[in-house]
């Protein structure tokens, strides 16, 4: 039988993630999401709590934790605020490319900054156009000596106007597809590298959201992360070990939506008693609670493949699409317990609403999912 208990080192972890929610992120979500602004503040609140850069090993300054305790983290955070997490996560997708595929000096230097003081990196794969298609991408790069020079345009990066540093893939002809592509680390002040507009977005407004331009960017070899041929296969694995994340984030914005539920229908009073005595909203509660426990089942049984060397990154796929398509469904709900209210600002699941539509497209849609899941199947 499957031993469903939390470890005491877990649960006090998930203990200091929840009161850090309450006490730091939900107090400025709102003015965050209505300002479309990051708050530096709280991810370094979260730095000096060990709430960052969970999964950095112990040889370059991080906790030793894995993938679980990452992923039981982002479900707290997630509670708070979906956009301020997924800032604050967006330092384990950099990262976690250096520490599959880098150079000992490449994890040494890189993953030793992230640890040493807060600062933020991004991952650059997402063009113009080309999102869920990664081999469909135009950037490229080519080999001068002993350098390489990259050209192009990346959208959509998380943290770009933040970023100390960034891995970018690019590669040696687009026509090649998958075979031509190839990572590297670029560092923020690199000649070339620019920072475009930052986008104004329906939901998860508080993280930021942003253009790179690569116009003759030249890189010594040493930051040549994946070469070319290798790039695309680092970009999927990386997808695999965070996708259990957004599950866990899913998770967290569930459990907000079904706490102001839960809240509201006793308070909210129609045909003289209390809306939760309607069996329609019971319904509808009732399957928000659902959604929460498969969905933290999906990410946990998929974190704990990542820590144990389990090789099924279909599970992965799982959680994300399951979790990401539950969040949508339960916010949905919530804003329909609301009634008119919840259509509003004033209210919490307006903006719960908002947040929880970006699961369903960031680091591969619902439909690209299940393209992989049928594949997988099918055999």
């Amino acid at each position: 039988m499957p031993d469903f208990s939390i470890a005491e080192e877990h649960q006090q972890l998930i203990q200091m993630a929840r009161r850090f929610a309450a006490e730091r992120i939900i107090p400025v979500a709102h003015d965050c999401d209505r300002d479309s602004r990051f708050p530096m503040d709280v991810f370094k609140a979260a730095w000096e709590i060990g709430l960052v850069n969970v999964p950095v090993p112990a040889d370059y300054g991080g906790t030793g934790m894995g993938e679980t305790e990452n992923a039981m983290v982002t479900e707290e955070l997630g509670y708070g605020c979906s956009g301020i997490t997924t800032s604050i996560l967006a330092n384990g997708l950099a990262l976690t490319p250096i520490k599959l595929a880098g150079s000992e000096d490449q994890k040494k230097k890189y993953l030793g900054m992230l640890t040493a003081e807060p600062i933020l990196a991004a991952y650059a794969t997402t063009e113009p156009g080309a999102g869920s298609d990664v081999a469909g991408m135009k950037t490229t790069f080519r080999q001068v000596g002993d350098d390489f020079v990259l050209n192009g345009q990346k959208c959509w990066i998380t943290n770009a106007s933040y970023a100390r540093w960034y891995v970018v893939f690019a590669t040696s002809n687009p026509e090649s597809r998958h075979k031509g592509i190839a990572a590297f680390i670029l560092d923020r002040d690199t000649p070339g590298l620019t920072v475009g507009k930052k986008e104004d977005k329906l939901g998860q407004r508080a993280s930021d959201t942003s253009q790179l331009f690569l116009e003759d960017v030249k890189i010594p070899k040493s930051h040549l992360l994946a070469p070319e041929g290798k790039g695309f296969k680092l970009a999927m694995e990386t997808f695999n070990q965070t996708r259990p994340d957004i599950g866990a984030m899913a998770t967290g914005i569930m459990r907000r939506c079904l706490d102001e539920c839960v809240k509201y229908a006793k308070e909210r009073e129609t045909f003289g008693k209390a809306i939760a005595e309607h069996q329609m909203v019971q319904a509808m509660i009732a399957d928000m609670a659902v959604r929460v426990e498969a969905t933290r089942l999906l990410y946990l049984k998929a974190a704990w493949n990542l820590d144990n060397g389990v090789r099924d990154p279909i599970v992965s796929s799982f959680a994300k699409v399951y979790g990401a398509d539950s969040a949508v469904a339960s916010a949905t709900d919530a804003v329909q317990v609301f009634g008119g209210n919840g259509y509003v600002k004033e209210y919490p699941v307006e903006k719960l609403y908002r947040d929880a539509k970006l699961l369903q497209i960031y680091e591969g849609t619902s439909q690209i999912q299940r393209m992989v899941i049928a594949k997988n199947v099918l055999g």
